[in-house]
């Protein structure tokens, strides 16, 4: 597609395609509902890949800038993926029964990550989820604006995924309906802020350095930050709106390729989402699915039918324009709701 070419985003009127592929998962393997639960293994891994991250950062603290930033995108950013991994656990409540508990872990989690972002996370991620393409509720959207600036070239692509963070930060205002400010978002913020002073003041700027770097390469300008491309991007012709990704890299990220399955069944865990393909093989085998995170990657930079416009909208109308505020009990219902859903399925 030539550069000059008008962009548009996809608008449909239909529903998202989770909810009815779910009644059929559920309608033919019912045996699958014993995947659903928790993992408290999440919480190990949590602890073990951020006290990982800290001492790297305390081994960088003399090292040359070179160094660092080489680190960051050969090490860190592999840790800090794995991280948000376990942060979108934790998000659907995943690892202990409690919200609370889970939201507490989330904020631990996000210390290397150094942005405040692990209790927004858990707010508009479960919107995502219920809201799947909605430009007012659905923060994974980019708004008019954003890709209109990025378009479709590929230097211009190259730098949004460099600066992907920043970006994300800019959605906040147009998500006029969503509240992020509430205790638990001024808790991560106070956290975090503290433990960035202790970096500083400890270990020094490089090492400060070392973590930021690691977390921009995590969500953007690197390999694994093809994820976010990956999971709901148009990459292949067809109806299909919802991607999974069936590679190495899985081993390391805690199985968040899975993606149509977790869609599908947020009950279920990282560590037993590929036993829901393995179920039923017969929903998830005729998809189209990613293989490479590279390739996917440098196809986004660098093919110019890809760009922020390919993305699935859909219409705002009720109830997604109901007059409630996305607070954070409208959102923590959202995982009530889906169990309940699931039930009567």
């Amino acid at each position: 597609m030539p550069a000059s070419v008008p962009l548009s985003f996809d608008t449909v009127s239909y529903p998202e395609p989770h909810l009815e592929r779910t009644r059929v998962l559920l309608r033919t393997h019912p045996e699958v509902r014993s995947l659903f639960g928790r993992e408290p293994l999440t919480a190990i891994w949590v602890v073990i890949l951020v006290a990982a991250q800290v001492v790297a950062a305390w081994a960088l603290r003399t090292q040359p800038v070179w160094l660092l930033l080489a680190a960051a995108w050969l090490l860190g950013a592999f840790v800090v993926h794995a991280l948000w991994v376990l942060i979108h656990d934790s998000t659907h409540n995943l690892v202990f029964k409690r919200s609370r508990d889970n939201a507490i872990l989330q904020i631990l989690a996000g210390l290397p990550v150094i942005f405040p972002a692990a209790i927004p996370f858990r707010k508009y991620h479960l919107l995502h989820h219920r809201f799947q393409g909605d430009p007012d509720l659905d923060a994974d959207l980019a708004g008019p604006f954003e890709a209109k600036v990025v378009g479709n070239g590929t230097v211009r692509k190259a730098l949004w995924l460099l600066t992907f963070f920043a970006w994300q930060a800019a959605r906040v205002p147009r998500l006029k309906r969503i509240r992020i400010w509430d205790a638990w978002y001024v808790a991560n913020v106070a956290v975090q802020v503290a433990f960035v002073a202790a970096v500083l003041g400890a270990f020094g700027w490089r090492s400060f350095l070392y973590l930021f770097m690691s977390s921009v390469f995590a969500i953007g300008l690197h390999p694994v930050g093809a994820r976010w491309i990956q999971e709901h991007y148009l990459t292949s012709p067809g109806d299909q709106e919802t991607f999974s990704y069936y590679g190495p890299l899985n081993t390391i990220a805690f199985n968040v390729g899975y993606h149509n399955e977790h869609h599908d069944l947020m009950m279920v865990p990282w560590s037993r989402l590929p036993k829901v393909k393995a179920i039923a093989p017969e929903l998830y085998e005729s998809l189209h699915a990613h293989r490479s995170w590279t390739k996917l990657w440098l196809r986004f930079i660098f093919d110019p039918s890809l760009s922020l416009y390919s993305r699935r909208l859909r219409g705002t109308g009720a109830p997604v324009t109901e007059a409630r505020p996305a607070d954070r009990a409208f959102t923590e219902a959202i995982t009530v709701t889906a169990r309940e859903q699931v039930q009567s399925a």
